[in-house]
């Protein structure tokens, strides 16, 4: 019964944790690293297809964006999640395998013009609607036996909608573990989804920290706090940019328009235009009203019972097709434009950039963490030149930082959700922030909360059991250069090879010769 930490580890992005016990392997989460990636990560310790199922937390990329990988190495189990995790995550794949297909193809083009070789994406299409086929939805507050031994059960963490914290109970040889992954942990008093539901108990608790260091500013009032800079964007004669995450605050970011103009909080303006620029942001808003009897809160309920779409307004322009995205920089009326991606490294986003950064008149408003050697995080830390397209932009519009906009809890928050889980004895393990903040956030729990808690690097491995590390405390590996898509891919095919190796036994003595020579010729042409 062991817990190795792979992704995630004194990082924000890539979470990752793989768990054997009962005679199983499983993980929880399979997220992308995005941003910059410090650590090199532990490798998880066995092939994609021994893995016997998974365990998602919520459909946001950095934890759900390497299982279309997982599925291309031979992995073909049960991804457990939540239902309305379920729908949000087979368009989340599906549009992370079209930008994985279109930057290899837009790098290959390039590529090609200077004489070197393609650029293979990550996985494809087909390799996410393989990770999809394996989604299973439950509903919060079901308690779910995987396999014998392993029961699990979702709590509503208030992050993203149908966003959990997964409880997991291990009995194993007449011992029982009692473990909790907290997931990404919700602000308090969001538009639209419920508040983070608390846990009273367990034996070991692995919690995010992201802002673990910092206490959010909350505006008394985010809709007039928008409003203001709005008005005086408008009355410029320019446009409001909003970078923003297509799954989650695009949707609170209508709810808050809304209140807006049912309020009439801009004046002199008319029924100002609010453009939804982002194919996913559009799915993902369908997919929110679908699931709102099981995810959202009491006040977004409030006009659902009164007949009312909370997050649909007139004035509101979905934008679909590219010549649609296009069309937006050519009107000169002023507008507010949400477009993806969050951190501006992707998407719609950086067109609107390049047209509106460079004019005084306009404002980029970011609603959402940026992480370190992202666009975003440049922008907001006062950068004045920046490359779109390869062209030279010169940043002259108004960069606004709307405070407390945050899908993640702070400090105070975080310190709230732990504090409710009481056991004696209980260790905490603290990961998913940048690694000083991880440092900070576990110091302050043992320091001034009392709690027994550890802050791993990957590769760390810890005996269920016992409750102690198995292993020395890995030495943290500084990477010096990320792997190309095309080696991760080539690791996933040789995890595929291996799990068809291993289940030829039944074939005839002509099968295995033959499937032999094949890859005796393969390693002949590459020089093994």
């Amino acid at each position: 019964m062991k817990m190795h930490f792979i992704g995630a580890a004194h990082e924000v992005t890539g979470s990752c944790t793989y768990i054997n016990a009962c005679g199983k392997n499983f993980l929880v989460d399979f997220g992308m690293e995005q941003g910059v990636d410090v650590y090199e990560n532990a490798q998880v310790p066995t092939s994609p297809s021994n893995i016997d199922f998974v365990l998602l937390t919520h459909a946001h990329i950095d934890h759900s964006g390497l299982l279309p990988l997982l599925y291309a190495g031979g992995f073909c189990g049960e991804i457990h999640c939540t239902r309305a995790t379920a729908n949000l995550a087979a368009i989340m794949l599906r549009d992370s395998a079209h930008i994985q297909e279109f930057e290899s193809e837009w790098r290959s083009r390039k590529a090609k013009r200077k004489g070197q070789d393609n650029v293979e994406p990550l996985y494809n299409i087909n390799d996410a609607e393989g990770a999809i086929k394996c989604l299973v939805p439950h509903d919060y507050n079901e308690v779910i036996e995987v396999c014998e031994g392993v029961k699990i059960h979702f709590v509503d963490a208030g992050h993203l909608l149908g966003s959990a914290s997964i409880e997991i109970w291990i009995t194993e040889e007449g011992e029982t573990r009692k473990l909790v992954f907290s997931g990404d942990i919700g602000n308090k008093h969001q538009p639209l989804i419920r508040d983070p539901q608390y846990l009273s108990e367990a034996d070991y608790v692995v919690m995010e920290s992201t802002y673990g260091t910092r206490i959010h500013d909350r505006p008394a009032d985010y809709a007039r706090e928008l409003a203001v800079v709005l008005q005086r964007t408008f009355d410029r004669g320019g446009n409001v940019v909003i970078p923003s995450f297509a799954v989650g605050r695009t949707q609170e970011m209508l709810y808050f328009l809304r209140q807006i103009k049912e309020q009439g909080l801009v004046s002199g303006h008319g029924d100002f235009p609010v453009y939804v620029d982002s194919p996913l942001a559009i799915e993902a808003t369908a997919i929110f009203v679908s699931n709102k009897e099981s995810c959202y809160d009491s006040e977004a309920m409030d006009y659902v019972n009164r007949g009312i779409n909370p997050i649909m307004f007139d004035g509101l322009k979905l934008s679909v097709t590219s010549d649609e995205s296009r069309a937006i920089n050519f009107d000169r009326v002023p507008k507010v434009i949400i477009s993806a991606s969050g951190m501006c490294e992707a998407g719609r986003i950086k067109h609107h950039l390049k047209h509106n950064l460079w004019r005084p008149e306009c404002t980029v408003v970011f609603v959402g963490y940026q992480a370190e050697a992202t666009l975003g995080r440049s922008l907001c830390e006062g950068v004045k030149r920046v490359k779109l397209f390869g062209e030279d932009i010169t940043v002259r519009a108004e960069i606004t930082i709307l405070p407390g906009v945050s899908g993640h809890a702070d400090m105070l928050g975080l310190d709230e959700w732990i504090k409710h889980i009481t056991s004696p004895g209980k260790k905490v393990f603290v990961n998913h922030g940048e690694s000083a903040v991880a440092e900070q956030y576990t110091a302050h729990l043992r320091d001034d909360l009392g709690i027994d808690a550890y802050c791993p690097y990957s590769g760390a491995e810890l005996d269920l059991i016992t409750g102690e590390f198995s292993n020395t405390e890995p030495v943290p590996i500084v990477r010096t250069s990320k792997p190309s898509t095309a080696y991760q891919r080539l690791v996933a095919s040789l995890d595929r090879l291996s799990a068809i190796v291993q289940s030829s036994k039944g074939l005839t003595n002509k099968e295995l010769g033959k499937m032999a020579d094949t890859i005796a010729n393969l390693c002949s042409k590459w020089g093994s």
